[in-house]
């Protein structure tokens, strides 16, 4: 490609002749004398990865993929076609160099693996990204020797997940990677101890839309869930609760107060906690009652709320 530069006032200092740019070889010659002015040039007009129509995408077509962490080899793979080759040396580098190394083939294993997990939670690139950095530390540092790389994956994805305050829960990752509980629970602490990590806790809060969603349950019963937790949590804490308890716990504290008719069996089949677990959330619910913010104990009828406190604490 041979553009003309726009700029009458750059001439060839030697004829004083108009320069072009060839941008095939990078180079700005006078168009008369043939004069190299500039060599080795980069091209700036294809920057950027942002198209907002077919003409920016033409223009800023790059070859190739962009390089990402979530491909085993970042995107610097080589392929050599066999069929190309009548060498019988290259034939035989070709060969070699399909083969690849116990690392590479474990990272391609657990990216393949971690790809169809998040395709089918719906984990977004970033989150994927820092899983692959963590499990590359902890490839490092030999924690897989001895234990599944499943194991490590489903670790490192749920430390990433929690520290980003996504609302999936351990169960789901279990239930989709069909690893073992014991397995998870051990490589999770393996996993904890060796890079001296600090999980976070999964706040309930952002557990609420999922569960409302699923019981199809409206706004205001998502809002007030929230609000109840919210100050429950403010108040009192739940250091040693199950945050999936405490929200099938107010979900069903609220829909009983509305005449929902929600049983504990479809809220413990939707949380994925036992109904144990719901009613003994319930009990403390109604026992500190004081925790409802004022506005929605206006929504409700107190009389409900008081007859409620009083039956749990005769149970």
């Amino acid at each position: 490609m041979v553009v003309e530069l726009e700029s009458p006032s750059i001439g060839c200092p030697e004829c004083s002749g108009y320069l072009i740019e060839v941008h095939k070889v990078g180079e700005t010659v006078c168009h008369q004398c043939g004069l190299v002015i500039n060599e080795r040039g980069i091209d700036i007009t294809r920057c950027g990865v942002r198209a907002y129509s077919n003409q920016d995408k033409e223009r800023k077509w790059h070859n190739g993929n962009p390089i990402s962490s979530l491909v085993a080899d970042i995107s610097f793979t080589t392929v050599i076609e066999k069929s190309k080759i009548f060498n019988e040396d290259l034939k035989r580098a070709a060969r070699w160099d399909m083969q690849i190394s116990w690392e590479r083939r474990n990272l391609l294993i657990a990216i393949m693996e971690l790809k169809r997990i998040a395709c089918h939670l719906r984990i977004p690139d970033y989150i994927q990204k820092e899983v692959v950095k963590l499990y590359k530390r902890a490839v490092k540092r030999s924690l897989l020797r001895g234990r599944s790389i499943k194991g490590i994956l489903i670790a490192c994805l749920y430390y990433v997940i929690k520290e980003g305050s996504l609302p999936i829960t351990m169960q789901e990752l279990i239930s989709e990677s069909c690893v073992n509980p014991r397995v998870f629970n051990k490589c999770f602490k393996v996993l904890i101890n060796e890079l001296n990590l600090k999980p976070n806790i999964l706040n309930p809060v952002l557990l609420i839309p999922k569960y409302i969603n699923k019981l199809k349950l409206g706004p205001e019963m998502e809002r007030q869930s929230r609000e109840i937790i919210e100050n429950y949590i403010k108040n009192k804490g739940f250091s040693g609760k199950d945050p999936k308890g405490l929200c099938a716990g107010t979900i069903y504290f609220i829909s009983k107060l509305k005449n929902k008719g929600l049983t504990q069996k479809e809220i413990s089949a939707v949380t994925g906690v036992t109904e144990v677990t719901l009613r003994s959330r319930h009990k403390e619910l109604s026992r500190f009652y004081n925790f409802i913010p004022q506005r929605i104990r206006i929504s409700l009828n107190l009389e409900d709320v008081y007859k409620n406190i009083e039956t749990s604490q005769n149970v």
